[in-house]
């Protein structure tokens, strides 16, 4: 049995405002609010990050931002720091999703110093990795995926390895429809852990835990969930609709029982 406890993480990306969000986040808290076997973490936008944090007040659930700077304050109009998000009681944070890669062209070194102060702030870094279509079929995932993962937790303190979630996004698979199988993403899930072990140890690797980001749905969770190194999912579609979201959860508490 798996030492990592489950975790399914909503990114609902520039969707809900603060009201719509705050009514998503109740209904979820309604259905597993309590939920204790598995990690359930909400990520709003910036704009309601207030509303779901009191909506979600007294439950189960935690709350993540989509990405915030690395200083601590300054002239960076637009920007959140991370001391920012923990006076509203965020306690993750989404960085370097493909999106922030890829349409604001953000690279591996900033990434990494986002990294470094999130953790610096007591903040949980969702550090996102993989690799786009062309490179897929290049045979180059191993090298993306090593690049992104050992440049993002450049500098990290082995002491502070087990507040590090890896989400690995295959890009051609965010929003396309398409999905990787079950085998394909544990392999690729199994050559992280590999490079978590590398890094920090075999022990403090074993508790890392590594989500799926590549349009997990209800559909096909149970066997994605089902293998060794898929400790959840990082999930945008499907959590911007309650049963959807709420379903993910349960799939992920029955993993605990195979």
């Amino acid at each position: 049995m798996s030492i990592r406890t489950p975790l399914i993480a909503g990114n609902w990306k520039m969707n809900k405002t603060a009201s719509e969000g705050a009514e998503l986040a109740r209904a979820i808290a309604a259905s597993v609010g309590i939920e204790s076997a598995v990690q359930v973490v909400i990520c709003p936008p910036f704009t309601a990050l207030a509303s779901v944090s009191t909506a979600v007040e007294g439950t189960h659930l935690a709350i993540g931002a989509q990405n915030m700077h690395d200083k601590v304050n300054g002239a960076f109009t637009g920007e959140i720091s991370a001391a920012m998000l923990r006076n509203l009681h965020v306690t993750h944070v989404i960085l370097g999703h493909s999106e922030r890669r890829s349409l604001f062209g953000e690279d591996d070194a900033f990434i990494n110093r986002k990294v470094l102060a999130a953790l610096e702030a007591s903040l949980k870094p969702i550090l996102c990795v993989g690799e786009l279509l062309s490179e897929r079929e290049a045979g180059t995932t191993q090298e993306v995926v090593r690049r992104q993962v050992e440049k993002g937790l450049a500098g990290v303190p082995a002491g502070k390895s087990d507040q590090v979630i890896i989400a690995y996004e295959p890009v051609w698979a965010i929003g396309t429809g398409k999905t990787a199988t079950p085998a394909m993403a544990q392999e690729v899930h199994a050559f992280i852990r590999q490079l978590l072990t590398k890094q920090f140890g075999a022990e403090a690797a074993a508790r890392i835990r590594i989500l799926y980001g590549g349009s997990m749905k209800p559909d096909n969770a149970d066997a994605l969930l089902a293998e060794h190194d898929i400790d959840g999912g990082l999930i945008g579609g499907a959590s911007l609709e309650a049963k959807s979201f709420v379903d993910l959860v349960r799939s992920a508490a029955k993993s605990l029982t195979r």
